[in-house]
Protein backbone atom coordinates (compact mmCIF):
# COMPACT_ATOMS: atom_id res chain seq x y z
CA UNK A 1 0.00 0.00 0.00
CA UNK A 2 1.26 3.28 -1.15
CA UNK A 3 1.44 5.78 2.19
CA UNK A 4 3.89 8.36 0.57
CA UNK A 5 4.84 9.48 -2.63
CA UNK A 6 7.46 7.60 -3.88
CA UNK A 7 10.60 9.34 -4.77
CA UNK A 8 12.04 9.03 -8.41
CA UNK A 9 14.69 6.66 -6.99
CA UNK A 10 11.70 4.56 -5.69
CA UNK A 11 9.93 4.68 -8.68
CA UNK A 12 12.93 3.50 -10.76
CA UNK A 13 13.20 0.06 -8.41
CA UNK A 14 9.54 -0.51 -8.79
CA UNK A 15 10.06 -0.02 -12.99
CA UNK A 16 13.22 -2.28 -13.06
CA UNK A 17 11.45 -5.20 -10.85
CA UNK A 18 8.48 -4.96 -12.76
CA UNK A 19 10.17 -5.44 -16.03
CA UNK A 20 11.66 -8.59 -14.53
CA UNK A 21 8.51 -9.67 -13.15
CA UNK A 22 5.67 -8.92 -15.62
CA UNK A 23 6.11 -11.31 -17.86
CA UNK A 24 6.77 -14.11 -15.63
CA UNK A 25 3.42 -13.40 -13.30
CA UNK A 26 0.40 -15.00 -14.50
CA UNK A 27 -3.39 -13.29 -14.25
CA UNK A 28 -4.75 -14.52 -11.21
CA UNK A 29 -7.06 -11.65 -10.09
CA UNK A 30 -10.21 -12.38 -8.06
CA UNK A 31 -13.78 -10.89 -8.84
CA UNK A 32 -15.57 -8.62 -5.88
CA UNK A 33 -17.96 -10.43 -5.10
CA UNK A 34 -14.90 -13.08 -4.48
CA UNK A 35 -13.09 -10.53 -2.02
CA UNK A 36 -16.47 -9.47 -0.04
CA UNK A 37 -17.41 -13.17 0.41
CA UNK A 38 -12.83 -13.64 1.63
CA UNK A 39 -13.76 -10.74 3.74
CA UNK A 40 -17.16 -11.74 5.10
CA UNK A 41 -15.98 -15.16 5.74
CA UNK A 42 -12.64 -14.27 7.68
CA UNK A 43 -13.38 -11.82 9.87
CA UNK A 44 -16.56 -9.56 11.89
CA UNK A 45 -17.63 -6.57 10.13
CA UNK A 46 -20.45 -3.95 10.32
CA UNK A 47 -22.18 -2.85 7.12
CA UNK A 48 -22.30 0.63 6.54
CA UNK A 49 -25.28 2.20 4.50
CA UNK A 50 -24.39 5.75 4.95
CA UNK A 51 -24.43 7.30 1.78
CA UNK A 52 -21.18 9.59 2.18
CA UNK A 53 -19.11 6.09 2.83
CA UNK A 54 -20.34 4.79 -0.39
CA UNK A 55 -19.90 7.61 -2.28
CA UNK A 56 -16.00 7.59 -1.27
CA UNK A 57 -15.69 3.86 -2.65
CA UNK A 58 -17.92 4.57 -6.15
CA UNK A 59 -15.94 7.77 -6.46
CA UNK A 60 -12.33 6.61 -6.22
CA UNK A 61 -13.39 3.65 -8.61
CA UNK A 62 -14.91 6.54 -11.12
CA UNK A 63 -11.81 8.70 -10.75
CA UNK A 64 -9.25 6.07 -11.28
CA UNK A 65 -8.80 5.57 -14.61
CA UNK A 66 -7.10 2.20 -14.13
CA UNK A 67 -10.34 1.31 -11.88
CA UNK A 68 -12.96 2.65 -13.95
CA UNK A 69 -12.40 0.47 -16.96
CA UNK A 70 -12.78 -2.37 -14.92
CA UNK A 71 -16.62 -1.76 -14.63
CA UNK A 72 -16.57 -2.45 -18.74
CA UNK A 73 -19.46 -0.02 -19.46
CA UNK A 74 -21.18 -1.13 -15.81
CA UNK A 75 -21.77 0.44 -12.69
CA UNK A 76 -20.37 0.46 -9.21
CA UNK A 77 -21.76 -1.50 -6.88
CA UNK A 78 -20.38 -0.06 -3.53
CA UNK A 79 -19.97 -1.70 -0.31
CA UNK A 80 -18.75 -0.12 3.39
CA UNK A 81 -18.01 -1.92 6.63
CA UNK A 82 -16.27 -1.10 9.72
CA UNK A 83 -13.68 -4.33 10.55
CA UNK A 84 -14.51 -4.99 14.28
CA UNK A 85 -11.82 -5.13 16.83
CA UNK A 86 -12.95 -8.93 17.85
CA UNK A 87 -12.56 -12.43 16.99
CA UNK A 88 -10.24 -12.61 13.75
CA UNK A 89 -10.46 -8.99 13.61
CA UNK A 90 -8.56 -8.31 16.66
CA UNK A 91 -5.16 -8.85 15.11
CA UNK A 92 -5.84 -5.55 12.97
CA UNK A 93 -6.04 -3.99 16.31
CA UNK A 94 -2.68 -4.98 17.54
CA UNK A 95 -0.04 -2.40 18.89
CA UNK A 96 2.22 -4.19 16.63
CA UNK A 97 -0.57 -4.29 13.55
CA UNK A 98 -2.35 -1.37 13.64
CA UNK A 99 -1.82 1.80 11.98
CA UNK A 100 -1.83 4.59 14.59
CA UNK A 101 -2.76 7.67 11.90
CA UNK A 102 -4.61 7.53 9.00
CA UNK A 103 -3.06 9.29 5.69
CA UNK A 104 -5.01 12.77 6.94
CA UNK A 105 -3.34 12.26 10.49
CA UNK A 106 -6.09 11.41 11.99
CA UNK A 107 -6.66 8.73 14.69
CA UNK A 108 -7.29 5.16 13.81
CA UNK A 109 -10.26 4.53 16.54
CA UNK A 110 -11.84 2.32 13.73
CA UNK A 111 -11.08 0.54 10.57
CA UNK A 112 -12.78 0.84 7.38
CA UNK A 113 -13.46 -1.32 4.28
CA UNK A 114 -14.93 -0.34 0.96
CA UNK A 115 -15.26 -2.77 -1.69
CA UNK A 116 -16.76 -2.24 -5.48
CA UNK A 117 -18.48 -5.36 -6.43
CA UNK A 118 -18.11 -4.31 -9.93
CA UNK A 119 -14.54 -3.58 -9.95
CA UNK A 120 -12.96 -5.39 -7.49
CA UNK A 121 -11.41 -2.17 -6.50
CA UNK A 122 -11.48 -2.26 -2.42
CA UNK A 123 -9.83 0.40 0.18
CA UNK A 124 -9.01 0.42 3.46
CA UNK A 125 -8.52 2.70 6.13
CA UNK A 126 -6.67 1.99 9.36
CA UNK A 127 -4.62 -0.95 8.36
CA UNK A 128 -2.30 -1.10 6.09
CA UNK A 129 -1.89 -4.83 7.35
CA UNK A 130 -5.40 -6.19 5.85
CA UNK A 131 -4.86 -3.91 2.68
CA UNK A 132 -2.09 -6.34 1.70
CA UNK A 133 -4.02 -9.10 2.83
CA UNK A 134 -6.93 -7.87 0.63
CA UNK A 135 -4.44 -6.88 -2.32
CA UNK A 136 -2.65 -10.28 -2.05
CA UNK A 137 -5.54 -12.37 -2.09
CA UNK A 138 -7.34 -10.51 -5.29
CA UNK A 139 -4.41 -11.27 -7.34
CA UNK A 140 -3.92 -9.31 -10.75
CA UNK A 141 -5.28 -9.31 -14.20
CA UNK A 142 -3.73 -8.68 -17.49
CA UNK A 143 -4.45 -5.12 -17.51
CA UNK A 144 -2.82 -4.60 -13.86
CA UNK A 145 0.31 -6.54 -15.53
CA UNK A 146 0.65 -3.88 -18.00
CA UNK A 147 0.65 -1.24 -14.73
CA UNK A 148 4.09 -0.98 -12.86
CA UNK A 149 2.40 0.23 -9.50
CA UNK A 150 -0.39 -2.52 -9.47
CA UNK A 151 1.91 -4.86 -10.10
CA UNK A 152 4.74 -4.03 -7.66
CA UNK A 153 1.60 -2.97 -4.99
CA UNK A 154 0.46 -6.79 -5.09
CA UNK A 155 4.35 -8.35 -5.10
CA UNK A 156 4.87 -6.28 -2.12
CA UNK A 157 1.74 -7.06 -0.71
CA UNK A 158 2.01 -11.21 -1.44
CA UNK A 159 5.49 -10.99 0.03
CA UNK A 160 4.46 -9.04 3.71
CA UNK A 161 1.63 -11.81 3.78
CA UNK A 162 4.59 -15.03 3.19
CA UNK A 163 6.80 -12.86 5.54
CA UNK A 164 4.05 -13.02 8.15
CA UNK A 165 2.85 -16.33 7.59
CA UNK A 166 -0.70 -15.90 5.48
CA UNK A 167 0.55 -17.69 2.78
Amino acid sequence: MITLKPDKETLEKWKALWEKQKDVLKPNRKSGKEILSYLESNYPLTEIFDKDALDVVSENVLENEHYAEKLHGKHPVPKAFYLENSGKGKKFYLAENKDDFSVWGEEITRIFVGIDITSGFFTVEGSTLLWDELCAFRGVDEADLQNYVATIMYLQAKERMEANGYY
